[in-house]
């Protein structure tokens, strides 16, 4: 996996000691999140979660987005809520506010600072290493036919308007759900993206959303995709 802080993807190698999961969005549900793991006898010594984003938002522990964040088996990508944070003092605050955010507005400049700069660092993509093939990883979607496609996107050294767009689609589309769309994304074993909330997991050709309301109070749950499965919970 490469150190570098600001790479907007991250790749890990292939895990020999233990097991690797993928979660849907969280939205400040930690508690119950640990819940689902403890479920599945998740092993922090040997195993890994990688989570599709949105860490913050709607829920009632959302500083705790933080903790989780030090965690060295704990890897998210950037959720367009967790983009929020980022652009805290550009973005949009009423729509955001509207949407979940109003917890940060309660905290000091300096606590909106820490979780901006933390945040920041979050990837937009991450690909892991199985057994059977490379699994990729990004908040909504993969807007190219292509993983190799998005990757130069991404590793563009320009931060121009067109990463912009491409960095936007990753987080905010919903079109492949939208249109049933089955073509799947070229040079991946698997695409793992939430989102959209579902009530249960759906593949469509190699993509596979897992947001199935874990952050919902009553009606929903955390799926935790093993990556080298691509079941749930195994």
């Amino acid at each position: 996996m490469s150190e570098s802080k600001q790479m907007r993807i991250k790749r890990f190698a292939a895990n020999p000691a233990g097991r690797d999961f993928a979660v849907g969005d969280i939205h400040g549900y930690f508690t119950r999140l640990q819940g689902a793991l403890h479920e599945n006898r998740f092993n922090p010594e040997v195993d890994r979660l990688f989570s599709v984003g949105d860490l913050i938002d709607r829920g009632p522990e959302c500083r705790a987005a933080l903790d989780w964040l030090d965690k060295p088996w704990f890897h998210p990508v950037c959720g367009n809520h967790d983009d929020y944070v980022v652009h805290f003092d550009t973005c949009d605050v009423d729509s955001w506010i509207y949407n979940g955010g109003f917890w940060f507005t309660e905290l000091s400049l300096p606590e909106q600072k820490k979780f901006a700069a933390k945040f920041a660092e979050l990837p937009v993509a991450i690909e892991v290493e199985t057994a059977q093939g490379l699994v990729g990883i990004v908040h909504a979607d993969c807007p190219f036919p292509s993983w190799e496609q998005l990757r130069k996107e991404l590793e563009s050294p320009e931060s121009n308007k067109r990463l912009m767009q491409v960095q936007n689609r990753c987080m905010w589309s919903r079109s492949r759900l939208d249109q049933w769309e089955m073509q799947g994304v070229e040079g991946l074993r698997a695409l793992i993206v939430g989102h959209t909330p579902i009530r249960k997991p759906v593949r469509l050709g190699n993509v596979i959303h897992i947001d199935t309301g874990g952050w919902k109070p009553d009606l929903g749950y955390f799926t935790l995709l093993n990556l080298e499965t691509l079941e749930a919970g195994s």
